[in-house]
């Protein structure tokens, strides 16, 4: 063996000493003090300093350390490692047996990180997230129609027999989800009757048309605006709201228990959310186009001096039975839609609270999303029937 000198390093808190030992047949290194976190410091740069051998046998001796913590085991440890990789056979010997336990445990739980993966091309990583992107789309929009034929079953098979609606849960979330939105969807649905006016006022001044701006007002509310501001109020209040207190049922397991006891989670929970949207947002958009038409009276008897009976007169000309329906008919389906999207996210919920949060944020995103595409597909039919 090549002989090597002997380094000694002594601290207040520890002692490095290493030698060649003639008896032992190898390189000794005997270590003493404390081995703990508050030395890892000086410890380190202590090891780091060492000639190791580059063959043979080595010892370490650890029967004189005084005090020993994970992060003392590790160096001891990475010590052993770095003797290994130069060939040399390791003995480690401690006569505290709760040292040695320590040492197996830092062993075993030596992970080594993998290696850092190669830079990729930055068009190759775009297109990648869009692939994936694009198949995770795909695969909830499965999920999303297989949720959509489970609830349309649920659905029919409440309306064959009633009996199976929980009247009780039904009352309560039209409740919360109409009667407790009638202040936010009256003052919504005003101001934009307000706006509406004014624009149109101002643009039809232009051409001496002002008294068409009934007519704007009439179109836009009872076509349009009416059931879509109050869909997007109720996908933000009512669909984020089943989203959560679902999530929190399955975080809680209640979801779970019920299966065990043999109820179905689609009758209990989703289907009186269902109902009650279907039943809530045609009544919430009949009073948002009563609002909506009040701010707009109110607006064009300011600004183009009419009286409201003069006001009521050209609304009467501007509009048909149609017109109205066409508000109406829109909005059991909205409330529908509104409905599955913030069930079928609270049935997604994972076992955490995170999760609660991004599925909440993603239920009022998709059902605000699905709402005015359905919208879009709507006005196209309408005017493809000349309605």
């Amino acid at each position: 063996m090549t002989a090597l000198a002997a380094d000694t390093f002594t601290d207040a808190s520890f002692t490095i000493a290493s030698d060649t030992d003639s008896d032992a047949g190898g390189w000794m290194l005997k270590l003493d003090g404390a081995w703990i976190t508050q030395q890892i410091g000086p410890v380190d740069q202590k090891l780091r300093a060492l000639v190791l051998p580059a063959q043979g046998k080595a010892i370490i001796e650890i029967g004189d350390v005084s005090s020993l913590d994970t992060a003392g085991a590790w160096l001891i440890h990475r010590t052993e490692l770095a003797l290994i990789d130069r060939g040399v056979e390791v003995d480690c010997r401690s006569a505290i047996p709760a040292y040695a336990r320590l040492l197996e445990t830092v062993r075993a739980n030596d992970a080594h990180c993998p290696e850092p993966p190669e830079p990729t091309n930055a068009f190759v990583a775009m297109v990648e997230r869009v692939g994936r992107a694009t198949v995770d789309a795909a695969v909830e929009a499965r999920d999303l129609i297989n949720f959509l034929g489970h609830s349309v079953i649920v659905l029919g098979d409440s309306i064959i027999r009633p009996g199976r609606i929980r009247f009780t849960s039904l009352v309560h979330h039209i409740e919360q989800a109409g009667l407790n939105a009638l202040p936010i969807v009256g003052l919504i649905s005003f101001l934009i009757g307000i706006v509406l006016a004014f624009q149109g006022a101002e643009q039809l001044s232009k051409f001496g048309a002002e008294i068409f701006t009934v007519n704007i007002v009439a179109q836009g509310v009872l076509r349009e605006m009416g059931v879509l501001l109050t869909a997007i109020i109720l996908a933000g209040r009512s669909g984020s709201a089943f989203t959560a207190q679902i999530g929190t049922m399955k975080v809680r397991e209640e979801v779970d228990a019920m299966r065990t006891i043999g109820l179905d989670p689609m009758q209990i929970l989703v289907l009186p959310r269902l109902w009650a949207l279907v039943i809530c947002l045609p009544l919430l958009t009949f009073y948002a186009n009563l609002m909506g038409l009040l701010g707009g009276a109110i607006m064009a008897t300011v600004t183009l001096d009419l009286t409201f009976f003069q006001f009521v007169r050209q609304l009467s000309g501007a509009v048909t039975l149609w017109t109205f329906w066409v508000g109406l008919i829109k909005a059991p389906v909205f409330g529908f839609i509104i409905g599955l999207v913030g069930c079928y996210e609270g049935m997604r919920v994972s076992g955490s609270a995170e999760s609660v949060g991004r599925m909440t944020t993603r239920a009022v995103v998709e059902a605000i999303f699905l709402v005015i595409v359905l919208d879009a597909l709507f006005s196209i039919l309408f005017a493809v029937l000349g309605v």
